[in-house]
């Protein structure tokens, strides 16, 4: 089953070019666990999580990129405090557009999460427990999701617009000159994730 389907969006008109999709999260799949978790309760939950179960991910997320990233370890090496706790924080790997009018976000899909995999073994150390993107993860990264008990959920490219209507909440909160790579709280409700790498190592990114 293709992950778009998984995660329940389903094709509504295709081309020759484009899909569109539209979200359903009423979808029962053959074979589809799904979970109803909310961020605060990662910290107990997110060991408990399997490769392949279809995740409603409720409550807060803060968003960061590379850009993000390269900062927030700056200002761990200089004995500072990040923009926001990582123990316990689910990041979101995405660069939302802006609100339009009358929306809390704009498109707000996932980034390619090897772009963060240099930083990603030290932000789990400190204890980020989830982490939202799309594709692969290194080995380094897959050894520091085991060692401390975390979870890769994927969420699907090139639906940002009908993923931000699961986003209630946007909230720049640091590095502001960074536009749309700027870190943002953002407090989620029925977000569909699919667990991509549990904290066995089991992934569905093969």
């Amino acid at each position: 089953m293709a992950l778009h389907q998984r995660l329940g969006f389903h094709i509504v008109r295709e081309t020759e070019q484009d899909y569109y999709l539209e979200l359903d999260l009423t979808q029962e799949g053959e074979n589809m666990e799904e979970i109803r978790l909310h961020t605060s309760e990662l910290g107990e939950k997110a060991a408990l999580l399997r490769a392949g179960q279809r995740v409603l991910l409720s409550g807060t997320a803060y968003t960061s990129r590379d850009a993000a990233h390269k900062r927030i370890t700056q200002q761990l090496d200089q004995g500072q405090e990040p923009p926001y706790p990582l123990d316990g924080a689910a990041i979101y790997y995405a660069g939302p557009t802006p609100a339009p009018e009358g929306l809390a976000i704009g498109s707000c899909g996932p980034t390619t999460s090897t772009r963060m995999d240099p930083y990603t073994p030290r932000f789990l150390d400190l204890g980020v427990k989830a982490m939202i993107g799309k594709g692969k993860r290194s080995a380094p990264v897959v050894e520091a999701i085991k060692r401390n008990g975390a979870v890769y959920l994927c969420a699907i490219g090139g639906a940002g617009a009908l993923a931000a209507q699961c986003i209630t909440a946007c909230e720049v909160i640091a590095f502001e000159d960074l536009g749309c790579e700027s870190v943002k709280r953002l407090e989620l409700r029925d977000f569909p994730l699919i667990v991509g790498i549990d904290c066995t190592g089991g992934s569905i990114l093969v």
